[in-house]
Protein backbone atom coordinates (compact mmCIF):
# COMPACT_ATOMS: atom_id res chain seq x y z
CA UNK A 1 0.00 0.00 0.00
CA UNK A 2 1.23 3.18 -0.86
CA UNK A 3 -0.05 6.31 0.29
CA UNK A 4 1.35 10.33 -1.33
CA UNK A 5 0.15 13.69 0.32
CA UNK A 6 -0.65 16.57 -1.39
CA UNK A 7 -1.33 20.07 0.03
CA UNK A 8 -5.09 19.75 -0.41
CA UNK A 9 -7.19 17.76 2.69
CA UNK A 10 -7.65 13.96 2.52
CA UNK A 11 -6.12 14.76 -1.32
CA UNK A 12 -3.69 11.59 -1.04
CA UNK A 13 -3.98 8.22 -2.71
CA UNK A 14 -4.48 4.69 -1.61
CA UNK A 15 -3.61 1.93 -3.78
CA UNK A 16 -3.86 -2.03 -3.63
CA UNK A 17 -2.40 -4.54 -6.09
CA UNK A 18 -2.66 -8.44 -6.20
CA UNK A 19 -2.33 -11.18 -8.72
CA UNK A 20 -5.25 -13.60 -8.64
CA UNK A 21 -3.80 -16.00 -10.90
CA UNK A 22 -0.22 -16.79 -12.37
CA UNK A 23 -1.75 -15.53 -16.24
CA UNK A 24 -2.25 -12.26 -16.50
CA UNK A 25 -1.05 -8.88 -15.28
CA UNK A 26 -2.27 -7.88 -11.59
CA UNK A 27 -5.73 -5.70 -10.54
CA UNK A 28 -4.50 -2.86 -9.45
CA UNK A 29 -7.08 -0.60 -7.11
CA UNK A 30 -6.71 3.21 -6.23
CA UNK A 31 -8.65 5.47 -4.33
CA UNK A 32 -8.71 8.67 -4.70
CA UNK A 33 -10.59 11.77 -4.90
CA UNK A 34 -12.20 10.93 -8.10
CA UNK A 35 -13.61 7.31 -6.15
CA UNK A 36 -12.34 4.21 -6.77
CA UNK A 37 -10.41 3.71 -9.43
CA UNK A 38 -9.83 -0.23 -10.91
CA UNK A 39 -7.97 -1.54 -13.46
CA UNK A 40 -8.46 -5.42 -13.78
CA UNK A 41 -8.31 -8.13 -16.63
CA UNK A 42 -7.87 -5.45 -19.58
CA UNK A 43 -10.83 -3.22 -18.21
CA UNK A 44 -10.53 -0.16 -16.42
CA UNK A 45 -12.69 2.76 -14.76
CA UNK A 46 -13.50 4.99 -11.81
CA UNK A 47 -16.11 4.56 -9.54
CA UNK A 48 -17.58 7.56 -7.49
CA UNK A 49 -17.65 6.77 -4.55
CA UNK A 50 -21.83 7.49 -4.07
CA UNK A 51 -22.19 4.69 -7.37
CA UNK A 52 -20.92 1.91 -5.30
CA UNK A 53 -24.12 -0.24 -5.00
CA UNK A 54 -23.05 -3.28 -2.65
CA UNK A 55 -19.86 -4.41 -1.10
CA UNK A 56 -20.02 -7.92 0.37
CA UNK A 57 -17.28 -9.25 2.53
CA UNK A 58 -16.27 -12.82 2.66
CA UNK A 59 -13.68 -15.42 3.76
CA UNK A 60 -13.09 -17.80 0.50
CA UNK A 61 -9.42 -19.97 1.86
CA UNK A 62 -8.09 -22.10 -1.05
CA UNK A 63 -5.49 -25.08 -0.56
CA UNK A 64 -2.60 -23.11 -1.22
CA UNK A 65 -3.41 -20.44 1.43
CA UNK A 66 -5.60 -20.80 4.36
CA UNK A 67 -6.46 -17.27 5.07
CA UNK A 68 -7.77 -15.55 2.13
CA UNK A 69 -9.94 -13.06 2.65
CA UNK A 70 -12.73 -11.48 -0.33
CA UNK A 71 -14.26 -8.32 -1.33
CA UNK A 72 -17.10 -8.20 -4.15
CA UNK A 73 -17.73 -4.53 -5.24
CA UNK A 74 -20.79 -3.83 -7.44
CA UNK A 75 -21.18 -0.38 -8.93
CA UNK A 76 -24.96 0.33 -9.96
CA UNK A 77 -24.58 -0.10 -13.33
CA UNK A 78 -24.44 -3.44 -12.66
CA UNK A 79 -20.24 -3.95 -12.74
CA UNK A 80 -18.55 -5.67 -10.38
CA UNK A 81 -14.75 -5.81 -8.99
CA UNK A 82 -13.19 -8.11 -6.78
CA UNK A 83 -10.04 -7.52 -4.35
CA UNK A 84 -8.38 -10.57 -2.84
CA UNK A 85 -6.15 -11.04 -0.20
CA UNK A 86 -3.74 -13.01 -1.60
CA UNK A 87 -1.30 -12.52 -4.41
CA UNK A 88 -0.04 -15.25 -6.71
CA UNK A 89 3.91 -14.79 -6.52
CA UNK A 90 4.75 -17.90 -8.24
CA UNK A 91 3.57 -21.14 -9.11
CA UNK A 92 4.01 -22.56 -5.82
CA UNK A 93 3.23 -19.15 -3.63
CA UNK A 94 0.30 -17.55 -2.89
CA UNK A 95 1.29 -14.58 -0.61
CA UNK A 96 -1.03 -12.89 2.25
CA UNK A 97 -1.40 -9.39 1.67
CA UNK A 98 -3.20 -9.17 4.86
CA UNK A 99 -2.15 -5.42 6.43
CA UNK A 100 -2.49 -3.99 2.92
CA UNK A 101 -5.40 -5.74 2.25
CA UNK A 102 -6.91 -4.63 5.56
CA UNK A 103 -6.01 -0.65 5.30
CA UNK A 104 -7.78 -0.47 1.72
CA UNK A 105 -11.31 -2.32 2.60
CA UNK A 106 -11.26 -0.16 5.83
CA UNK A 107 -10.25 3.42 3.46
CA UNK A 108 -12.88 2.74 0.86
CA UNK A 109 -15.01 2.30 3.49
CA UNK A 110 -14.62 5.30 5.01
CA UNK A 111 -14.36 7.20 2.13
CA UNK A 112 -17.73 5.82 1.04
CA UNK A 113 -19.19 6.66 4.39
CA UNK A 114 -17.89 10.65 4.02
CA UNK A 115 -19.62 10.69 0.63
CA UNK A 116 -23.21 9.54 2.21
CA UNK A 117 -23.06 6.60 0.51
CA UNK A 118 -25.77 4.33 0.69
CA UNK A 119 -24.22 0.83 -0.40
CA UNK A 120 -25.88 -2.45 0.46
CA UNK A 121 -22.97 -4.00 3.16
CA UNK A 122 -23.03 -7.39 3.76
CA UNK A 123 -20.64 -10.22 5.00
CA UNK A 124 -20.46 -14.27 4.26
CA UNK A 125 -22.12 -15.93 1.73
CA UNK A 126 -25.75 -15.30 0.58
CA UNK A 127 -28.41 -17.11 2.62
CA UNK A 128 -29.49 -20.01 0.46
CA UNK A 129 -25.53 -20.76 -0.35
CA UNK A 130 -25.28 -20.78 3.28
CA UNK A 131 -27.89 -23.14 4.09
CA UNK A 132 -27.05 -25.39 1.00
CA UNK A 133 -23.41 -25.52 3.50
CA UNK A 134 -25.03 -26.13 6.60
CA UNK A 135 -27.58 -28.62 4.87
CA UNK A 136 -24.42 -30.84 3.70
CA UNK A 137 -22.23 -30.04 6.61
CA UNK A 138 -25.06 -31.42 8.52
CA UNK A 139 -24.96 -34.72 6.06
CA UNK A 140 -21.73 -35.62 6.69
CA UNK A 141 -21.49 -35.24 10.17
CA UNK A 142 -24.67 -37.93 9.80
CA UNK A 143 -22.27 -40.09 7.94
CA UNK A 144 -19.51 -39.88 9.22
CA UNK A 145 -21.48 -40.52 13.12
CA UNK A 146 -22.66 -43.64 11.65
CA UNK A 147 -19.69 -44.90 10.57
CA UNK A 148 -17.88 -44.70 13.84
CA UNK A 149 -21.06 -46.32 15.54
CA UNK A 150 -20.61 -49.02 12.70
CA UNK A 151 -16.37 -49.24 13.35
CA UNK A 152 -16.54 -49.38 17.45
CA UNK A 153 -19.66 -52.43 16.81
CA UNK A 154 -17.51 -54.45 14.55
CA UNK A 155 -13.94 -53.69 17.19
CA UNK A 156 -12.65 -51.94 14.17
CA UNK A 157 -10.78 -49.38 16.35
CA UNK A 158 -8.47 -48.39 14.23
CA UNK A 159 -10.99 -47.17 11.92
CA UNK A 160 -12.49 -45.50 14.39
CA UNK A 161 -9.61 -43.73 15.51
CA UNK A 162 -9.36 -42.64 11.86
CA UNK A 163 -12.93 -41.59 11.66
CA UNK A 164 -12.47 -39.08 14.89
CA UNK A 165 -9.22 -37.61 13.78
CA UNK A 166 -10.60 -36.80 9.74
CA UNK A 167 -13.74 -35.24 11.87
CA UNK A 168 -11.66 -33.63 14.11
CA UNK A 169 -9.91 -32.36 10.77
CA UNK A 170 -12.89 -31.33 9.02
CA UNK A 171 -14.58 -29.45 12.14
CA UNK A 172 -11.34 -27.26 12.53
CA UNK A 173 -11.18 -26.62 8.35
CA UNK A 174 -15.21 -26.53 7.35
CA UNK A 175 -16.10 -24.97 11.05
CA UNK A 176 -14.04 -22.16 10.61
CA UNK A 177 -15.14 -21.40 7.16
CA UNK A 178 -19.28 -21.66 8.12
CA UNK A 179 -18.48 -19.56 11.36
CA UNK A 180 -16.56 -16.86 9.13
CA UNK A 181 -18.97 -16.73 6.50
CA UNK A 182 -22.52 -16.48 8.67
CA UNK A 183 -24.62 -14.03 6.42
CA UNK A 184 -24.68 -10.52 7.99
CA UNK A 185 -24.97 -6.80 7.19
CA UNK A 186 -23.10 -4.13 8.62
CA UNK A 187 -21.98 -0.73 8.60
CA UNK A 188 -19.34 1.33 7.41
CA UNK A 189 -17.74 1.86 11.06
CA UNK A 190 -18.51 -1.73 11.96
CA UNK A 191 -16.60 -3.96 9.50
CA UNK A 192 -16.79 -7.42 11.03
CA UNK A 193 -13.43 -8.45 11.89
CA UNK A 194 -13.87 -11.74 11.16
CA UNK A 195 -14.05 -11.20 7.80
CA UNK A 196 -10.49 -9.08 7.46
CA UNK A 197 -7.06 -10.73 7.71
Amino acid sequence: MQESATNAPRAYSVRYAFRASLVGAAHQLELNDAGLGWKQTGKSGVWAYADIAAIRLSYRPVWMQARRFRADIRHVSGGRVTVLSTSWQTAALIAPQDQNYRDFIQELHARMARAGSHAALTGGLSRATYTAALALVALLGIAMTGLFVRAVVIREFAGALFIVGFAALFAWQVGGFIWRNRPLAYVFDRIPEKLLP
